[in-house]
């Protein structure tokens, strides 16, 4: 049976076109006092920019800015912002931008009512009760962080990149509009779709006892965004293709798919290390970490689920063997990275080699697990996330 619980997503979603025009009847009911954060000022170039300010103006509210978030979110734009909440008074945080610009918002926003480092709260998963009101603009698919209660930052001085999630973390509206992703490049489109597969394949790669229609529909998923990346790469206005990638990434990541049974999170643990302690994209570290992690547990045990994966997702032809069915999806996945959406597939191919291998893999399993044993899919131990680092080089 699955396990008892308690399913609640209160984020309001405008989706559509017209979605940013609904800013200015959101606000007042929110704040008076604004803080809008944002990235390199890409929403400058593009117009929505000067499209939130004029719906900030039309509904007669003070804002104030701060830009300049990394891919990679750090504490210290985090700890600048929550400061400059506390000194202005601001009482709304708006986060315009792609994930990591939304889980600097989560994180200056929950930590803008406490005295000390909002590392302390990150560290230490504080589950906070109060929060500044958050709202998000997503600029492109990819983390889903607009409608869910996590956010994922990195510590530079130590080389911990960690999530803390906690409900007051929820945006309270999310403003998704399909023409917003437009320009987004190929290579980031490519990165995010890399990172909705591998919301949705962390979870669905689970022994235990599921919903059947639950699978059905991460199996669904999966293929919208096997079929629609490479269309929105190759053009970036087309509109079916922009639309059911952002309609994806939220629900491959709003606490629907996973409820009833306990996620690991492997791979994203592997990844986080990895882009730590170098600068590379998160969804490029999932694309050649994931397949190397699939190809590291496959034995008897775990076989069924990835042949599933390979017939219905990656649309193998079922065979009387498990594991060469399973080993032929997992071929084809790398191939869906690597050939449709011309990413890298080894560590190596980027310039990495083994040097940190081990200290990566012990901050992982240290965040991850109290009996240095993660408890997943198929249980693994700090030399076993060597071996697939290993694996993936």
């Amino acid at each position: 049976m699955v396990d008892p619980f308690i399913y609640h997503n209160p984020t309001k979603v405008y989706f559509g076109n017209d979605a940013l025009s609904h800013l200015h009847e959101e606000l007042p009911r929110w704040g008076k006092n604004a803080l809008l954060i944002y990235g390199g000022g890409s929403i400058r170039e593009n117009g929505i920019y000067d499209t939130i300010v004029e719906e900030i103006r039309k509904a007669g509210i003070s804002a104030y800015e701060i830009s300049g978030v990394k891919p990679n979110p750090e504490m210290p734009l985090a700890r600048q912002g929550a400061r400059f909440c506390r000194e202005r008074g601001i009482d709304l945080v708006i986060a315009a931008g792609g994930g990591s610009v939304i889980d600097t918002a989560k994180v200056i926003a929950g930590s803008a009512l406490y005295d000390g480092d909002p590392w302390d709260l990150v560290k230490s998963r504080a589950q906070i009760s109060h929060a500044l009101p958050i709202m998000a603009i997503p600029t492109m698919a990819a983390t889903g962080s607009e409608m869910n209660s996590c956010a994922v930052i990195t510590n530079p001085d130590t080389h911990e990149k960690l999530g803390w999630t906690t409900e007051a973390l929820r945006p309270r509206v999310s403003f998704l509009s399909p023409k917003n992703t437009f320009t987004v490049p190929p290579a980031q489109t490519a990165y995010g779709s890399a990172d909705i597969l591998s919301h949705i394949l962390e979870v669905y790669l689970n022994r235990a006892e599921g919903f059947d229609a639950v699978d059905g529909f991460m199996e669904s998923m999966m293929r919208s965004v096997i079929r629609w990346a490479p269309l929105a790469m190759e053009d970036g206005f087309h509109e079916e293709a922009r639309t059911n990638l952002l309609w994806d990434s939220e629900w491959a990541i709003n606490d629907l798919i996973d409820r009833g049974h306990s996620v690991s999170w492997t791979c994203h643990a592997l990844e986080h290390e990895l882009s730590a302690f170098f600068p590379i994209p998160h969804g490029l570290g999932l694309a050649i970490l994931t397949p190397a992690f699939m190809e590291y547990v496959l034995n008897e045990e775990t076989a069924p689920r990835l042949a599933r994966f390979a017939v219905r997702v990656m649309g193998v032809k079922e065979g009387k063997n498990e594991i060469k069915t399973a080993r032929k999806g997992i071929r084809k996945l790398r191939k869906f990275f690597t050939k449709s959406l011309y990413l890298p597939g080894r560590l190596s191919e980027i310039g990495l080699d083994d040097a940190l291998f081990e200290d990566m893999a012990a901050h992982a399993m240290a965040w991850k697990s109290t009996d240095g044993i993660l408890h997943g899919f198929y249980p693994l131990t700090e030399e076993d996330f060597v071996a697939i680092y290993k694996k993936a080089l």
